[in-house]
C-alpha cells in the first residue's frame, strides 16, 4: 500500500527515555519502582500488569525508564556478570541491573553518571530487601564509572549485550529471516512511532491533521488513514479522540480490515437476501481495534454485521469501550474461537459467515518496540505451543465460512512457525483453501532504517504476517 505524494516515514525515535517530572517524587523512589517491577517481569509477569501495579502519578515516569532499562538489559547483564562473581539476590540484581542499563551507555543515559549511582545507592537503603546490599551496590557501580569504557567493551563480543535479546530469540531470526536478522533486532531495540487511525466515517486525514497542526502536535501521512505522529502524545491530548475522531493503532495493524474486506462484493453477497449485510467474524478480537476498522469501512448500504469473540471476559471490556467511544456496534461474544459448537449455534444461528479475521495469539515478537518485556518473557518452547494453537483455531474456523467467503490469518509474530509455514501447513490441510495477495511477513523498521526495505511498506510499522484464504464453492 504505497505512501500518499509528499508522506514521510516519520522521524527516528530516541533511545534516550523521556521522563516526566512527578513533584514529591524523588529518583530513588523512581528507581527502586523500576527495580521492582523489573524483578516481576523477570518472574514471569507481562509488563503490562506490572505496570498497571505502580502508583498513577508514577507511572508514566516508571514506565519511560522501564522501558529502556528492557531494551538494554542484556548489557546489563553481562556488565552485571562482570562485576560480581556471584548473582546477587533478586531485589538487589534488579536494582542493579536498573542502573547499569540506564547507565552504561554515554549520552543516552536521563541522568548524569553520579546522580543515577547516588540514587541507586539511595533506592537500596529505602527498602528492607536491599539495604543490606547497599555497600556492594555502590561497590559495584563505583567500579563500573571507574572502568565504564573497559567493561562495556569486554561485553562486546556477548550476543546477549550485543543484540539484547535472548540467545534462542536471537538465533530463531538467523535462521527464519537470514538476510534481516540484525536490522530486525536492531529495530526492536528502539521505541515505535505513535500512529493514529482515522475514522474515516467522521473525518477525513486532511481536516485531522489541519486539526493537530492547529495545536502545533506533529504528524505524517502515511496512507489514506494513518498518521505517525512525531512525537508521542497522551491521547486525551488528541483533537476528537473521545468523540471517535481518531483511534491509535499501528499503521502495519490497519492492514488487516481493508486486506479482508477488499474484492467482497458487499452489495451482492451470496447470504440469503433477507439478511440484507455482510455477515463478519472477528476471532480472538480485544481489545477491538480491528472489529472497529472493519466497522469503521462498512460503505453505505451495505453493513457489516460483526460478531467479535474474546475468550477472556475482562478483555472484552475493552472492546465494548473502543466501539463505544467510536459510535460502533457489534455482538460481542465471550467465548473461544476453537470451540464454535458453543457459541455458533445460539449466538450466531449456525449461518455462514462472509468474511473471518484470525488474530491468533502469538508470541508478539513483531511488537517487541512496543512492549520490550516480551522478548524476556518468552520461551523458545512457545513458539511450537502457540504455533499448534493457532493450527486449532484455523481448522476450526474454516468451516463456518461460506464457499466464495474469505478468510485472514494474522500474527504480530516475525516468526516463520507463526507465519509462512502456518500458510503453507493450512493449505495442504485444506484443499477448498485458496491464497490471494496479501503482504505475508512484514519485518517491523526502526530509527535507522524507517523505510525499512525489508518490505513493500515505504513507512514505519511493527513486524506482523498477512496471509488471505478465499474458500473454493464445492
Amino acid at each position: 500500500m504505497p505512501a500518499p505524494a509528499g508522506a514521510q516515514a516519520g522521524a527516528p525515535q530516541s533511545t534516550r527515555a523521556h521522563v516526566p517530572d512527578v513533584p514529591g517524587v524523588a529518583l530513588w523512589q523512581q528507581l527502586g519502582a523500576v527495580a521492582a517491577a523489573l524483578q516481576d517481569i523477570m518472574a514471569g509477569r507481562s509488563g503490562t500488569a506490572v505496570l498497571a501495579a505502580v502508583a498513577p502519578e508514577m507511572r508514566p515516569g516508571v514506565q519511560a525508564l522501564l522501558y529502556q532499562v528492557l531494551r538494554a538489559l542484556g548489557r546489563a547483564q553481562a556488565l552485571r556478570s562482570q562485576l560480581a562473581a556471584r548473582r546477587p539476590p533478586p531485589p538487589v540484581d534488579a536494582l542493579l541491573c536498573t542502573a547499569l542499563a540506564l547507565g552504561w551507555q554515554e549520552g543516552a543515559s536521563p541522568y548524569a553518571p553520579h546522580t543515577l549511582l547516588h540514587q541507586a545507592v539511595e533506592a537500596a537503603k529505602h527498602h528492607p530487601a536491599t539495604r543490606a546490599h547497599a555497600g556492594f551496590l555502590n561497590a559495584c557501580l563505583r567500579r563500573f564509572l571507574r572502568e565504564r569504557a573497559a567493561l562495556v567493551a569486554a561485553t562486546d563480543a556477548d550476543p546477549l549485550a550485543r543484540w539484547n535479546h535472548p540467545p534462542w530469540w536471537v538465533q530463531r531470526l538467523q535462521k527464519d529471516h537470514p538476510q534481516h536478522w540484525q536490522q530486525i533486532l536492531q529495530a526492536n531495540n528502539a521505541a515505535a512511532p505513535m500512529a493514529l487511525r482515522i475514522n474515516k466515517q467522521k473525518c477525513t486525514l486532511t481536516q485531522y491533521q489541519q486539526a493537530l497542526q492547529a495545536i502545533n502536535i506533529e504528524a505524517d501521512a502515511v496512507t489514506e488513514s494513518a498518521l505517525l505522529l512525531r512525537h508521542p502524545v497522551p491521547v486525551h491530548k488528541l483533537p476528537g479522540f473521545e468523540a471517535g475522531l481518531v483511534s491509535v493503532q499501528d499503521a502495519g495493524a490497519q492492514l488487516a480490515a481493508p486486506l479482508l474486506l477488499q474484492g467482497l462484493d458487499l452489495a451482492q453477497s451470496q447470504l440469503q437476501p433477507q439478511l440484507q449485510s455482510l455477515r463478519v467474524l472477528d476471532a480472538c478480537a480485544a481489545p477491538g481495534g480491528k472489529t472497529a476498522h472493519l466497522l469503521e469501512l462498512a460503505p453505505p448500504g451495505a453493513p457489516l454485521q460483526v460478531t467479535a469473540l474474546e475468550v477472556d471476559a475482562a478483555r472484552s471490556e475493552r472492546i465494548h469501550a473502543n466501539l463505544q467511544r467510536l459510535g460502533l456496534h457489534a455482538q460481542v461474544l465471550v467465548a473461544d474461537a476453537a470451540r464454535p459448537q458453543d457459541w455458533w449455534p445460539q449466538h450466531c444461528a449456525g449461518l455462514p459467515f462472509d468474511a473471518i479475521l484470525l488474530d491468533a495469539p502469538c508470541t508478539a515478537s513483531g511488537i517487541v518496540r512496543r512492549h520490550p518485556d516480551v522478548r524476556w518473557l518468552r520461551r523458545a518452547s512457545d513458539i511450537d505451543q502457540l504455533a499448534a494453537q493457532q493450527r486449532r483455531l484455523l481448522d476450526a474456523l474454516w468451516p463456518l465460512l461460506r464457499p466464495g467467503g474469505r478468510l485472514l490469518y494474522c500474527t504480530c509474530s516475525v516468526f516463520r512457525a507463526e507465519g509462512e509455514d502456518q500458510a503453507q501447513m493450512f493449505l495442504a490441510r485444506h484443499k477448498d483453501a485458496r491464497r490471494l495477495p496479501a503482504p505475508g511477513h512484514l519485518l517491523p523498521s526502526g530509527p535507522d532504517n524507517p523505510q525499512s526495505g525489508l518490505d513493500e511498506l515505504p513507512y514505519d510499522h511493527d513486524g506482523f504476517f498477512y496471509a488471505l484464504f478465499h474458500k473454493t464453492p464445492a
